[in-house]
């Protein structure tokens, strides 16, 4: 599975609704999504966009205290991110005004989960075509389009089972990932029977990216469950919700 960086993008929700906005956290969540701050009126999201700078905002048109079609615009003075709007106003008249204005897309509600992951990921590989799909551990990097790790001077190349084991430990970095995950992660939906493999595959990627294989300081065994993988960065930091699978 090809590293998907687009994950580690943080997404602003801004909805008066607070059953919705826990929804919508828990359906991106669900689907990889680390980095999500949300704000329940128009004054609170502008405040927030100013701090957090979000790389999607998802705004609800009707507001308690204007509307998002006025917020979108003075988002839009500050910077070109994209917006989608989630609402309940279906008219066409509505959907055609946000759109007229310049928002990425317009989703109405209800909606299904899949229907809303399906067009917050089309939004985002519209709009971010040139990241660098490269992930920072403690003493190397990873970069998942050449299946490499740098260490140092050294470039390592990895194989395709440790590429797919690590791609779902970075998806979930710094939150623990069972064994079985990681098994069907690498062996498919017929995992049962693989952990003395998965264990050798930990073994191997560790004498890959890790100063001291013995003493691992990035993909740390949690005794019982299975493997973290820890990543030092701000956009993986701030997810709130815990993800065991």
């Amino acid at each position: 599975m090809e590293y998907n960086f687009l994950k580690s993008k943080k997404i602003m929700l801004v909805d008066d609704e607070r059953e919705l906005i826990r929804m919508v956290s828990s359906i991106l969540i669900d689907d990889g999504f680390l980095n999500i701050v949300t704000a329940s009126c128009a004054q609170e999201s502008l405040t927030l966009f100013s701090e957090q700078s979000p790389d999607l905002a998802i705004l609800d048109v009707m507001l308690p205290d204007g509307d998002g079609f006025m917020l979108m615009d003075k988002i839009r003075g500050m910077s070109e991110v994209p917006i989608i709007f989630l609402t309940a106003k279906d008219q066409a008249e509505d959907k055609f005004a946000g759109l007229g204005l310049g928002a990425d897309d317009y989703i109405v509600k209800p909606f299904l989960p899949k229907e809303l992951i399906l067009r917050v990921n089309a939004v985002l590989r519209r709009c971010y075509k040139n990241d660098n799909p490269t992930v920072k551990l403690s003493g190397c990097s990873l970069d998942f389009s050449k299946a490499e790790v740098t260490k140092g001077t050294e470039t390592i190349q990895l194989t395709a089972k440790e590429h797919d084991l690590l791609e779902v430990l970075v998806r979930n970095a710094n939150r623990i990932v069972t064994i079985d995950a990681l098994c069907e992660a690498a062996w498919g939906d017929n995992p049962f029977g693989y952990e003395n493999s998965l264990m050798a595959h930990i073994r191997r990627i560790r004498e890959k990216i890790e100063e001291n294989p013995s003493k691992p300081v990035s993909l740390v065994t949690i005794k019982g469950l299975g493997y973290k993988l820890l990543v030092d960065s701000k956009e993986s930091s701030n997810a709130e919700i815990p993800k065991i699978y």
